[in-house]
């Protein structure tokens, strides 16, 4: 018996079934009603998140979070100026930084590999945002993290597509506000790993 190669297009079959099976099974519960109510292309990023979640191996914190690996040579500060010129730029508002490693060293007196959360919001979108969905507000605020790992320096942040792409359609002028947001923390991280000043 030959066994099963777990391809993408294999996977995304599965996963289509699956869904499938689950709408048929639960459609007196109104899961088509909702499905009319969602974003266009919501099934298509349903579908990335599902081969993420594989690819992680059932790890749902890579199948939810955007990761960047930093360019060698560039330093926590240089990616952390970074950091907060690019929010600067998109109008998100630094409230907060928590330097883990930096406190967990003070406890112990050990050197930590890098690990510093950086926090970002808009209060006018927060605002607007929970609004729509008091539940949105778990996800508040915007938060960065730089994380050292063996083979070097990563930057990670909530895949914000899943955010704009899978929910119940939003409102205008919400929708671009969130759009705003999404483009702010991708930039954030992609420009800090890439060391664009």
């Amino acid at each position: 018996m030959k066994p099963i190669h777990r391809t993408a297009t294999w996977r995304r079959g599965l996963a289509a079934l699956a869904l499938v099976a689950t709408t048929v099974a639960t459609s007196g519960c109104g899961t088509l009603a909702t499905i009319g109510k969602l974003e266009d292309g919501a099934g298509a990023e349903a579908m990335r998140m599902w081969d993420r979640w594989i690819e992680g191996e059932g790890d749902i914190a890579v199948a939810t979070t955007w990761e960047r690996k930093v360019k060698p040579g560039l330093s926590v500060e240089d990616v952390e100026q970074i950091i907060k010129m690019v929010a600067t730029e998109h109008n998100i508002r630094d409230v907060g930084t928590l330097p883990l490693s930096k406190e967990l060293e003070a406890r112990s007196g050990k050197k930590e590999p890098v690990l510093t959360i950086y926090q970002f919001c808009s209060p006018t979108i927060a605002r607007h945002m929970a609004d729509f969905s008091p539940a949105m507000s778990a996800y508040m605020p915007c938060r960065v993290s730089l994380v050292e790992r063996p083979d070097g320096l990563y930057l990670y942040t909530l895949n914000m597509d899943m955010m704009v792409k899978m929910g119940r359609k939003l409102p205008s002028p919400l929708k671009e506000e969130a759009w705003s947001v999404r483009e702010a923390m991708y930039q954030i991280i992609d420009r800090a790993a890439r060391g664009e000043f």
